[in-house]
């Protein structure tokens, strides 16, 4: 059972007690939660709730040291998603073909979908084995309790291992690499900051809380805000200064910085002695990543990466902050590591509002035991890419093995059929009538449509949950807001009602979500999950000298490894570079492939969520790739025109617009938009590789080369053109 908040408020600030009538004096109240969405701000909100099934108002705490009141507009305007029409009500099943919408679903009861589902996997682990059911989830929601949990059902029945590479594989791996360890400098130093340097990210779109702090530090110090990016973001647009690179070539920026440093006197030499292993050696290595080379990978004339140079290298408190969005390329790891490093040669980890952050969720030491089933693992289970889902389910040996073909998948917290790569392989998989799809939503999306069972989800609001995060320290444990919509049920008991019908034992499912968040908490040294819940936020940030690893680094050595054994990271490190530098294997443009496109966020969408809102769609307008004028000249194009574009893997078409804020050769398309948005309704995700990133995995979504040429007529258009001509 979920206790009620203690007190909580009106928006006049009248004292509110749960069980009291909204009465006219007081028509609504807010209450505290966190969102759960894919983003590092895991922001701290604050709900406005008119009755047991009703929102308005949401807005950013103020209270809270790193949201400061603000939240993007897409979480704003929430009550357009959670009281969408669209949402699902009720359990469907598919009566009709796949992908064939609504019509083709008739509504069933709750037991008998979920008795569909545990026979169905029964017969498919007793004819193929049990690792030919696969749980496929990812992180619709953040929240450990109702994203994490299938993990533990996974593991008890031995069915099929997932792969976490989609997202942060590529930059976890450049930055443990280098650091040993995944936390970093906390943004709220920004307000002591000279420099912040915001590398590959476009907090403007994606982290708007980011912007807040960069505010802040401008106002109270005249911080320099400078961007590196790959075309002119929102966020460029608001910065002092700017550098856009060629895709996939960040590390060889990053280098001829160094060695400028090096050269000038900036790198920091006594700080290297005590912090850095192997930087000699490196020093010497760079001896050839002079700026002119660089300028010939990056496209950045050499006097440019000198000036960044001086201005990092001279910075005496320069924050660095990465995204994720340079290392979404095959290279990524490399490119993570090389980035990083600058932080160590200049020594700015020594001063508050210096250093590096990429992410700090590897700083709570959670024990999630409960949570995932860990003592249930069984490592010799076979492992499958989720990035791989396309190859996976259309029968790729070099993912299956010699094991059994997925015959039956459970999918929660995600929509392949729009965000993976590879789409028409993912499509061609999901039509496979042989393969048991089930899928709980909250909405039906292109991929529910291909199931043959639909469950009804909650959203944030309707659930409790436990949240760490990426972009701060703070630790959330949330309780529901209102009453679940219609018929939907949470995560967690859709899992534990499964595991019941499958014979599962483990005390995880035993428990409610709030039983289990009280256990996972205390069993982490803190006192209990109403207790957090009352505090609103537990801070986990360490004090200066360990949040800055200035009693050393990650690594047993306590040294940042200039040389890392990428071996002990991934299997396919053969490739990468001894010391940090540019790696090219990258998806180089060609004659017949002259482009580098990139599928950036888009500001009004969080990768498939928020399609499905009005406000998001009209704010968006329509699917549009962005093309330096030069190009659009010599390919024929003006504003507005359809063009083709494609590669080996697929072709579609799309509205072209010149944009001088890239380089020549370079396309950039804002996503992700679903199929059904594009005119042969295939998304842009359909030219993406699935090839796995160096060392371990991950999806390169801004790693492609295509080609573009002007779009044939429409078909309609063309016919009727025919017959005027007649």
């Amino acid at each position: 059972m979920v206790p009620a908040p203690a007190a909580l408020f009106t928006p006049g600030g009248l004292a509110y007690v749960p069980g009291m009538p909204l009465d006219a004096r007081s028509p609504s109240v807010f209450l505290p939660t966190a969102c759960p969405h894919d983003c590092p701000s895991t922001c701290a909100l604050e709900v406005e709730k008119f009755d047991a099934h009703t929102i308005g108002r949401v807005r950013g705490a103020e209270a809270n040291s790193y949201t400061l009141g603000v939240v993007c507009a897409k979480v704003a305007r929430y009550k357009e998603r959670v009281h969408h029409p669209g949402r699902l009500t009720v359990p469907l099943q598919r009566v009709g073909e796949k992908g064939g919408g609504m019509a083709a679903f008739r509504p069933i009861s709750w037991d008998a979908a979920l008795d569909i589902v545990a026979e169905r996997f029964q017969r498919i682990a007793a004819a193929h084995g049990s690792e030919a059911v696969w749980p496929y989830y990812y992180a619709g929601t953040m929240g450990l309790v109702q994203r994490d949990g299938l993990n533990r059902l996974r593991h008890e029945m031995r069915y099929s291992r997932e792969h976490f590479t989609i997202c942060n594989m590529l930059a976890d791996a450049g930055w443990r690499a280098g650091h040993g360890a995944k936390w970093g400098a906390d943004t709220r130093e920004m307000a002591e900051s000279d420099l912040i340097v915001m590398w590959g990210g476009n907090p403007v779109h994606t982290q708007v809380n980011v912007m807040t702090h960069v505010a802040r530090a401008r106002k109270s110090r005249g911080a320099k805000l400078f961007v590196v990016d790959v075309y002119k973001t929102a966020t460029c647009e608001q910065a002092d200064d700017y550098l856009l690179v060629r895709p996939g070539t960040d590390a060889a920026l990053a280098c001829a910085m160094m060695h400028v440093m090096f050269r000038e006197g900036l790198a920091d030499r006594d700080y290297l002695a005590r912090y850095g292993r192997d930087w000699q050696d490196f020093e010497r290595h760079l001896g050839t990543r002079t700026p002119e080379w660089a300028a010939a990978i990056t496209g950045v004339p050499a006097a440019r990466i000198v000036e960044f140079a001086r201005l990092y290298g001279k910075a005496r408190a320069a924050f660095l902050r990465l995204g994720y969005g340079f290392t979404r390329s095959r290279n990524g790891a490399a490119s993570m590591h090389a980035v990083s490093a600058l932080a160590v040669v200049g020594g700015k980890w020594k001063a508050k509002g210096g250093g590096a952050l990429y992410s700090q969720s590897g700083g709570y030491g959670l024990d999630t035991t409960l949570i995932d089933g860990l003592d249930v693992l069984d490592k010799s289970t076979r492992l499958l890419d989720q990035s791989r889902i396309g190859p996976v389910l259309t029968g790729d040996k070099r993912d299956l093995g010699e094991g059994p073909p997925v015959m039956g998948i459970f999918i929660q917290n995600t929509n392949p059929m729009s965000v993976a790569p590879e789409l028409l392989k993912v499509r061609e998989g999901f039509r496979r009538k042989d393969l048991f799809v089930c899928v709980h939503e909250q909405f039906l999306t292109e991929t529910a449509e291909m199931a043959d069972i639909v469950l009804p989800a909650t959203t944030f609001l309707e659930h409790a949950d436990l949240y760490v995060s990426g972009g701060h320290t703070h630790l959330f444990v949330t309780r529901p807001v209102i009453e679940p919509y219609a018929e939907a049920r949470e995560n967690h008991w859709v899992v534990c009602q499964l595991a019941k019908r499958l014979g599962c034992k483990h005390p995880g499912f035993a428990m409610d979500a709030w039983g289990l968040i009280d256990a996972t908490v205390k069993a982490s040294g803190l006192p209990g999950a109403y207790a957090v819940a009352e505090g609103r936020w537990k801070d986990y940030v360490r004090p200066f000298e360990q949040q800055h690893f200035l009693g050393g680094f990650g690594h047993a050595d306590g040294k940042f490894h200039f040389k890392p054994d990428w071996s002990r990271v991934g299997r396919d490190h053969a490739r990468l570079p001894a010391f940090p530098d540019y790696c090219d294997v990258i998806d180089r443009a060609a004659q017949e492939r002259p482009f580098r496109l990139v599928t950036a966020p888009a500001r009004n969408y969080l990768n498939s969520s928020f399609t499905e809102t009005p406000t998001s769609r009209a704010k968006e307008g329509r699917p549009t790739i962005l093309i330096h004028p030069e190009d659009c000249k010599a390919l024929g194009i003006a504003d507005g025109d359809r063009v083709r574009i494609g590669n080996e893997r697929a072709s579609l078409v799309i509205h072209a617009k010149p944009f001088a804020g890239l380089q020549r050769g370079v396309a950039v398309v804002e996503s992700i938009w679903p199929n059904r948005a594009f005119e042969e309704g295939i998304g842009i995700n359909a030219l993406v590789s699935a090839d796995p990133g160096l060392p371990n995995g991950g999806a390169a979504f801004h790693d492609t080369a295509i080609w573009i040429v002007p779009a044939e007529p429409r078909p309609a258009a063309a016919k009727l053109e025919s017959a005027l001509q007649a």
